[in-house]
């Protein structure tokens, strides 16, 4: 199988300098099914194409080890596998383009964070199941697709179509987001992933979905075939989305900015306001929070905590940790921990913020949470959001009774919030006070509740 880039940046040749391979050399490496090489057809200043070579050896496909399906007896051994992209060519390109894929060049990183013109070509591509699907996927994420279909064998027409298409798609775009977005999108048009999928593959579809896979029109769609079909693992990837935003998006009346970023922006601001220095960011998730207070000098010391390592390393790289600067560096920390049990990490912070947490837990659980956070690590100033289930009446996709995420083991309305967040402070000695987030409808509120408690003096 073969893949193309090309670019007519100029110089053209910079392009071996992204992609950390030698245009005067052909790299070859090895992969569980075979071999793979880069090379350059071509390398001038004006045009510069690097191709991506695999070769799958066809035995260990019959032998049901490199993506080899059941079916008819000879499907094992006659088929497009050596031949059409897939997650073989996927593989490969993580094994030879991984530091691009990181958006890392030492020798020309403002070329790596810029949009150049590229093109990419894939002689064999399928798109099982949907010729229009390459515009679909690639259409929505600003390429120019081109499609040239072909009959499965010239000498007998009336065998149909091949399921393989050469695709051409052109782009101004960041390498890494091309890579990733190969990566990603050449097995969902290929519909089958030829290793066992377990949860480390949601790992890679938000890693390399970030930015983008979230408001892609055709998210449900790349979710369920990259991870082959497994419910599971479906509903654990799509709880990292967020459906406020997408319905906040489309509600009358709605801004640009999605509520996720409206609900951060207005945590931060309490934050600041509050004077607080040293922060907790308590269910910190993949960073965006942290991400948005690191930059504010007032803030001296952050520690994100969350009970999942895989989120963590998520969050890691978000954030970009090991290439920051010392002094950022050094004001960041990141724990796994939990929320429900007392924790010495957690004392002597000025504040703590708890954004889209509580519904996760069992309610009759939250006593454990108000004994860690209030009773225990006590910060000065506690910011705390959850959903108003009464705005969920705002949006076709939640028929009644129906929580936003499929964790969610509750949503309170205004009043529920209200009452709950007035006995903790009275029991802890806090003074707690009620911010909207969101647009507000005059009858159901908004869409996210805050709630700020602050320590009153003993």
């Amino acid at each position: 199988m073969l893949l193309t880039i090309s670019t007519t940046h100029h110089p053209a040749t910079d392009l071996g300098f992204l992609l950390h391979k030698n245009p005067a050399r052909v790299f070859t490496f090895g992969l569980p099914v075979g071999q793979g090489h880069v090379f350059y057809p071509e390398a001038s200043e004006e045009v510069c194409t690097a191709a991506l070579l695999v070769e799958v050896d066809p035995v260990v496909i019959s032998r049901g080890r490199g993506g080899g399906r059941a079916g008819l007896p000879l499907e094992p051994y006659v088929n497009d596998r050596p031949y059409a992209a897939s997650s073989f060519l996927g593989t490969a390109l993580r094994e030879a383009f991984s530091t691009a894929m990181s958006g890392r060049s030492r020798d020309r990183p403002d070329l790596a964070a810029r949009s150049l013109p590229f093109e990419v070509r894939l002689p064999a591509l399928p798109a099982r199941g949907d010729a229009a699907l390459p515009g679909r996927l690639f259409g929505p994420l600003g390429y120019g697709v081109s499609v040239q279909e072909a009959p499965l064998d010239p000498l007998f027409p009336e065998w149909g179509a091949s399921p393989c298409q050469a695709v051409t798609l052109r782009a101004e775009v960041r390498l890494r987001d091309l890579l990733a977005h190969l990566y990603v999108l050449i097995p969902v048009l290929d519909d089958s992933q030829h290793y066992y999928v377990s949860e480390a593959e949601i790992d890679k579809l938000l890693r390399y979905g970030a930015g983008w896979l979230d408001t892609h029109p055709e998210r449900d769609l790349i979710t369920r075939r990259f991870l082959k079909h497994r419910r599971a693992l479906q509903r654990a990837a799509q709880a990292h989305f967020t459906p406020e935003e997408d319905a906040d998006a489309g509600a009358p009346g709605a801004r640009n900015v999605s509520l996720n970023e409206q609900r951060l922006e207005a945590v931060k601001a309490e934050l600041l306001a509050a004077g607080a220095a040293s922060v907790l960011d308590l269910g910190c998730g993949e960073g965006n929070l942290l991400a948005r207070l690191l930059p504010e000098r007032q803030f001296t010391r952050l520690l994100g905590m969350d009970v999942s390592p895989r989120v963590l390393d998520l969050a890691r790289e978000r954030l970009r940790l090991a290439e920051l600067p010392e002094p950022y560096r050094a004001r960041l920390t990141l724990v796994q921990g939990s929320l429900t049990y007392r924790d010495a990490r957690l004392r002597g912070f000025d504040a703590a913020a708890v954004v889209e947490v509580i519904e996760h837990l069992d309610g009759a659980r939250l006593w454990t949470l108000e004994r860690t956070l209030f009773g225990d690590a006590r910060p000065a100033t506690v910011v705390l959001t959850t959903p108003n289930e009464e705005f969920n009446a705002r949006w076709a996709t939640l028929p009644a009774g129906t929580v936003r995420h499929d964790d969610h083991r509750f949503e309170w309305t205004r009043q529920e919030f209200r009452t709950w967040a007035q006995r903790v402070a009275g029991e802890f000695g806090y003074a707690v006070t009620f911010r909207d987030v969101g647009e507000v409808d005059a009858a159901l509120g908004p869409p996210t509740q805050m709630a700020v408690f602050r320590r009153e003096a003993p």
